[in-house]
């Protein structure tokens, strides 16, 4: 199996560029569907998960093709399944994403119950009340979720309980064609939403209020393919920055909007980072002591989840004590055990990790709990005394392009090697 193995102790100084956004490539990927014809990607992530979404919209009858490295050209127009198969959802809860286009364009879908990371239990509950109000029917059967709309989709007013992510974008692709107006109130306003809405509006949709709590979709009758940049993924960078945080020396992340990270980079500067903001590029380092910031996340513009692991381990070496709250996912914390066995002292409590702030940590062999706490495992090996080797990394590879690459250009002593696998029954 392959691991990622660091050796800590080596500043990190430089510039890195960060690839095109994974929560948006993935779901425009999906959004191509409602368009017949040819739609080229710009600036997609060459990363695992948008293999799966491309195997999906195979699978769909779609033809796929990489340009180049971040360019794909997708042919929608012999689309005639609407059925999405298990092996291929189960390892992607994004694979979801097709419902909404599905149900859009023939009135109909079959997806399988959602995979991906173990973090929470992903339900999807909102999902399917909200299609259920613009005149969706659903039934569960073996694992699978069967969708029509035997009258057409109608348009409607949906409040969602909570602002998902998931949710808003299958609602939005699912409302493009609906009769009327379909208006989702406490939406979700992730750029990522934002990035959907505008390439569906190049499309020809008719999409408002995107990036706001209420959006409105009227009805059209039909989409055309376009050509469409993805947004720089913020995520990506602000893993990269926590990196430069940790480690002190200055780093430059490149190519995504700094208003996208707007509460990240303030509590990273309220941790005694300095940061310093430049046209889509960010440089983050640091001269004193961190200090301990409680954060507590929540959906956009609030704390990112997919920053919790990252900043944990910011705060597992901070001079005091903090406490992070997790409102997204319930199983976000995994990643805290692993990173106690590096030597840091985090208290979970419920949805609350009350985290002390340690002198160093030291070195040790850590399993990936899932794709940021991946991250932040070899983030922390960065600084740990001795060798870190962090294995399931398959998790990593779902949204890290050229990870090890990109760490090794910056001066970090990592590498990915091959080692037994210690579950191998023939060891």
């Amino acid at each position: 199996m392959e691991v990622i193995r660091v050796e800590g102790g080596s500043p990190i100084s430089g510039e890195v560029g960060v690839e095109g956004a994974k929560n948006s490539a993935l779901k425009l990927m999906a959004a191509t569907i409602l368009a017949p014809g040819v739609t080229t990607l710009k600036n997609v992530p060459n990363i695992s998960d948008v293999h799966v979404m491309g195997k999906v919209l195979k699978c769909l009858g779609a033809r796929v093709d990489v340009l180049g490295v971040h360019e794909l050209r997708i042919d929608t127009s012999g689309v005639d399944s609407w059925e999405t198969p298990y092996r291929l959802v189960e390892q992607m809860r994004a694979s979801t994403a097709v419902m909404g286009p599905l149900l859009a364009r023939f009135g109909k879908a079959v997806v399988a119950m959602p995979g991906g990371c173990n973090i929470g239990a992903r339900k999807i509950d909102m999902h399917i009340l909200g299609l259920e109000a613009l005149g969706v029917k659903f039934k569960i059967d073996h694992g699978d979720i069967h969708a029509s709309a035997p009258d057409g989709i109608t348009g409607a007013n949906v409040t969602l309980d909570f602002a998902s992510v998931g949710a808003t974008e299958n609602l939005i692709m699912a409302s493009v064609h609906a009769k009327g107006t379909t208006v989702i109130d406490n939406a979700a306003r992730e750029p990522e939403i934002v990035d959907l809405a505008n390439m569906l509006n190049e499309m020809g949709a008719n999409i408002k209020g995107a990036g706001s709590p209420v959006i409105e979709i009227t009805g059209v009758g039909e989409l055309h393919p376009v050509t469409h940049t993805v947004v720089g993924d913020r995520i990506e960078a602000g893993t990269f920055l926590a990196m430069a945080g940790l480690c002190g020396e200055p780093v430059t992340v490149k190519g995504f909007e700094p208003l996208h990270l707007g509460l990240v980079l303030r509590k990273f500067e309220q941790m005694g980072i300095t940061i310093e903001t430049g046209f889509r590029q960010v440089t983050a380092y640091r001269n004193g002591p961190l200090k301990p910031v409680d954060i507590q996340t929540l959906p956009f513009p609030g704390f990112p989840t997919d920053m919790q692991s990252q900043t944990m381990c910011l705060l597992a070496l901070a001079k005091g004590t903090c406490i992070v709250t997790e409102n997204v996912f319930e199983n976000r914390f995994m990643f805290a055990s692993e990173l106690q066995r590096m030597g840091s002292n985090i208290v979970i409590k419920g949805h609350h990790a009350v985290v002390h702030g340690v002198d160093g940590l030291s070195g040790a062999e850590v399993k990936s709990p899932d794709l940021r706490g991946g991250a932040a495992l070899v983030m922390a090996g960065l600084v740990a005394d001795g060798i870190t080797t962090v294995s399931a990394i398959h998790h990593i590879d779902r949204g890290y392009e050229n990870f090890v690459p990109k760490l090794q250009s910056l001066g970090a002593k990592v590498e990915r090697v091959e080692v037994p696998d210690p579950e191998d029954p023939d060891l």
